[in-house]
């Protein structure tokens, strides 16, 4: 199963991300995070999971988020991820701002939030 959801802020992709890594019976075959200047995209591919596992996640999605429903660009940049391209030559291809790909990470989100909000000098409300 596949989980595509956009998120207002950095919190609630950590949110989602800390939930994953907490329950191991939600095994994943990757997690995306792209960041976009109005939000955030989260894609989850799923290894396995029971119908009830899945219904729980999508309702917990679902409370932090909306269902996303990608345009071209960011179908190819996610299509291209899931393809094994490197997250670099993605971002370069497409000009799409990939922070995280592969087992769910909470530092390259963490980390990409610090260094933003040090080079503004702000922290805009994507980013809180």
């Amino acid at each position: 199963m596949d989980y595509l959801y956009s998120f207002s802020n950095s919190t609630l992709v950590l949110r989602a991300i800390q939930h994953l890594r907490s329950s191991p019976h939600l095994p994943t075959q990757f997690v995306s995070v792209i960041h976009r200047l109005n939000g955030w995209i989260l894609r989850v591919q799923a290894a396995g999971w029971t119908e009830q596992a899945e219904g729980d996640f999508q309702a917990f999605l679902m409370e932090l988020g909306v269902s996303y429903s990608p345009n071209v660009r960011v179908r190819n940049v996610l299509e291209a991820l899931e393809d094994g391209q490197s997250p670099v030559t993605v971002m370069e291809r497409y000009q799409v701002a990939v922070i995280a790909h592969g087992a769910p990470d909470l530092t390259e989100i963490k980390a990409f939030r610090e260094q933003f909000i040090k080079g503004l000098g702000y922290c805009p409300e994507t980013l809180a």
